[in-house]
């Protein structure tokens, strides 16, 4: 089989189904719904379910997170090379794995909050149920359903504009899951012993099942809504590239290795906030309950960029617009350190809602930059590796939620936290106490202003190159399918 038909466009899909519209983006943002009703979980409540109920150390649990990120660059990788060399059903390629996944990743989300743990004497025990039950969620489960879910996107429409409305709605997705996590679930699964607000194991269990089985729902609505349009038919096995010299194409790709920096440093600092954020109410303010409000002001108003990213992004450019959002971020989260605010959790609720808007406008378009990184790779390197690419770039998002763990776990240990077993209140240190705040505002403010300065300088897909190369790719298919004919 020649290049020209391995990579040629299996376009006539588009006339078989109906026009890219609402119901695909609806559909795409159900898909992350349900993967962030575990991910999103655990960025928020991991950590603290394991100190705090199970008795695990900061710095055990942030060294796991870190640790299981080398496992995650093989399964990643090998489960996008299993995606890009499969022919696909009639449902199409991506979206079949969509049903294989749903209920495995939805058990192994819910096995890692069992509170009955805590109550075993060995603390080995207690730890290899964490690594056990953490690996078969995140290095397995996770990756069966989202890396064939999010290399979805190239096939759903090869439209810039379609693209990044995908983007934004799996983004809103996301928002949807923060909100419940961060809003209604503190309501529920903090309770107060005297003047101290602690975590409640039987209540957290009861909650990540619930979690679990709308997971599967949201599941089966992505599955239900979204149509595969647009897709490249595999090269014959013998056309393929092999293994190694295949990564180091994807390697040599400028877009994706800036991509990846930004993304890893955005994914530290973020996630180094929400990993810190119970740590904050509960310990800075001395008020669980107030993540909520919190949580309420700080992803509500987000949903504006449902309509608003996408017409900046068309206007300005992804790359130029989430520079500027990220450095605003990062000067609001300054603010909040240097005014120090232990007597006024509104104020600080206010500034955090401005650095959270921000910050939300990078991560509403950013897996449309994924999008531009394939199309990029599919110009300078002639094939198309849409689910490898997209395995590589999620292991760097991955490692990136690892070294954001490990970094909490650690920098807990180093500012002197004390982890208790039972869910009992513990008086930390005042020094630990303003440490916390520390890593919740200054730390991430300082990561936010790297992530700018890698898109500045790294990162080449500028708006004008986005356009030239959907210019130049559309041309190619166009020539092709006349060839074809």
């Amino acid at each position: 089989m020649t290049k020209e038909k391995a990579m040629t466009a299996v376009q006539d899909q588009e006339k078989l189904v109906r026009k890219f519209g609402w119901r695909d983006k609806v559909g795409y943002m159900f898909g992350d719904f349900g993967n962030d009703f575990s991910f999103i979980l655990q960025a928020f409540f991991f950590m603290i379910f394991y100190t705090n109920i199970i008795g695990i150390k900061p710095a055990h649990v942030g060294t796991l997170l870190l640790l299981s990120r080398i496992l995650d660059a093989f399964t990643d990788i090998g489960m996008g090379r299993l995606v890009d060399g499969s022919k696909g059903t009639k449902a199409g390629r991506f979206r079949p794995w969509i049903l294989r996944g749903a209920i495995p990743v939805a058990v192994a989300s819910t096995l890692m909050y069992m509170p009955f743990v805590g109550d075993w004497e060995s603390y080995g025990a207690r730890l290899g149920w964490m690594i056990v039950t953490y690996i078969l969620w995140g290095s397995i489960t996770y990756t069966f359903i989202n890396i064939p879910y999010g290399s979805m996107a190239s096939v759903i429409s090869d439209r810039p504009a379609d693209r990044s409305q995908l983007s934004v709605f799996r983004s809103a997705g996301a928002q949807l899951a923060v909100l419940f996590i961060l809003v209604v679930m503190p309501l529920i699964v903090y309770v107060k012993i005297g003047d101290d607000s602690v975590l409640d194991g039987q209540r957290m269990m009861w909650t990540a099942i619930v979690m679990s089985l709308f997971a599967i729902i949201f599941y089966l609505i992505c599955y239900a809504l979204v149509r595969e349009r647009f897709s490249v038919q595999p090269p014959a096995k013998e056309d393929r590239p092999s293994f190694l010299p295949m990564i180091g194409s994807v390697l040599k790709n400028r877009a994706l290795l800036g991509l990846l920096v930004a993304a890893l440093l955005l994914l530290v600092g973020s996630l180094l906030g929400n990993g810190l954020t119970a740590y904050v109410w509960l310990e800075y303010f001395n008020d669980g309950s107030m993540q909520s409000l919190a949580g309420l002001f700080g992803i509500v108003p987000s949903f504006a960029l449902i309509l608003l990213a996408p017409w900046l992004a068309n206007k300005f450019g992804k790359k130029e617009v989430a520079v500027v959002a990220t450095l605003i971020s990062a000067a609001a989260l300054f603010l909040a350190y240097f005014l120090g605010l232990q007597d006024q959790p509104y104020l600080f609720i206010a500034i955090l809602s401005v650095s959270g808007f921000m910050l939300a406008v990078f991560n509403f378009l950013v897996w449309a930059f994924i999008v531009d990184v394939i199309d990029y790779h599919e110009i300078t390197a002639g094939q198309r590796d849409d689910a490898t690419i997209y395995a590589v770039y999620s292991w760097a998002r991955k490692l990136g939620q690892a070294l954001a763990g490990g970094l909490a776990g650690w920098a807990l240990g180093w500012i002197g936290y004390e982890a208790v077993q039972g869910g009992e209140a513990v008086q930390q240190t005042d020094a630990t106490i303003q440490g916390i705040y520390m890593l919740h505002t200054l730390v991430p403010g300082i990561i936010y202003v790297a992530v700018a300065l890698a898109l500045i300088f790294l990162y080449p897909l500028s708006k004008k190159r986005v356009d030239e190369n959907a210019a130049k790719l559309a041309a190619r298919r166009e020539a092709a399918d006349t060839l074809n004919d």
